[in-house]
């Protein structure tokens, strides 16, 4: 049995530059999803929300491999991010910042799997358990780069998009700031952290 893993399969999603901005289409694809508010460094929520999304995708990709012989690899935690004020991304103004993480799942993963998973997982400690849910998103046109570093120096970056890639090349945003966790900030320095950053865009 082959493992799948979608990041290699969505290379250009999952493993743009991180010398220049890049436009892609986004495809609706469907993920495990927890909302929530706050820092993320100190907001019980955020805490909450990993350890309900991890279990639930651990648990459907055992489902998976048992139920369909199809197996893969757990994709890595995305964040979507927005605030009534956008220039808090910039100056990181944390407190104020509203979220959801999310993982994404493969297309063959059913809402019935879902429900079977968190019914599975009944009586765990999944702290976010009657908040998490399985939905799609649709991001459509966005532009994005690779950060690497620690998150908190993203700001620099942000504010080249936001204020001169953007608009220099007829866009305007569009829908949340998107961010992908491809390292393990248990395991992975800070100077080494790599971050898919995306914004949704259209024309202005």
């Amino acid at each position: 049995m082959g493992k799948i893993d979608l990041k290699k399969e969505l290379r250009a999603l999952y493993q743009p530059s991180a010398q220049t901005f890049q436009r892609v289409t986004v495809p609706s694809m469907q993920f495990l999803m927890v909302d929530g508010h706050g820092d993320p460094n100190s907001a019980r929520e955020y805490k909450e929300a990993l350890e309900t999304l991890f279990p639930v995708a651990y648990k459907l990709k055992f489902l998976s491999k048992k139920e369909l012989e199809k197996d893969f690899v757990v994709m890595p935690l995305e964040g979507l991010w927005w605030s009534e004020d956008m220039e808090s991304f910039v100056s990181r103004a944390k407190d104020s910042w509203d979220w959801t993480m999310m993982i994404l799942q493969p297309e063959w993963i059913t809402q019935a799997m879902f429900d079977a998973a968190l019914e599975q997982l009944e009586g765990k400690a999944l702290p976010s358990a009657k908040r998490i849910r399985m939905e799609r998103y649709d991001e459509g046109e966005a532009v994005q780069i690779m950060h690497i570093g620690p998150y908190d120096d993203e700001g620099p970056v942000l504010k080249e998009l936001h204020e001169t890639y953007i608009p220099q090349n007829g866009l305007k945003m569009e829908g949340k700031h998107h961010e992908i966790y491809l390292s393990d900030p248990r395991r992975v320095a800070p100077e080494k952290l790599r971050t898919v950053l995306r914004q949704p865009v259209r024309a202005a």
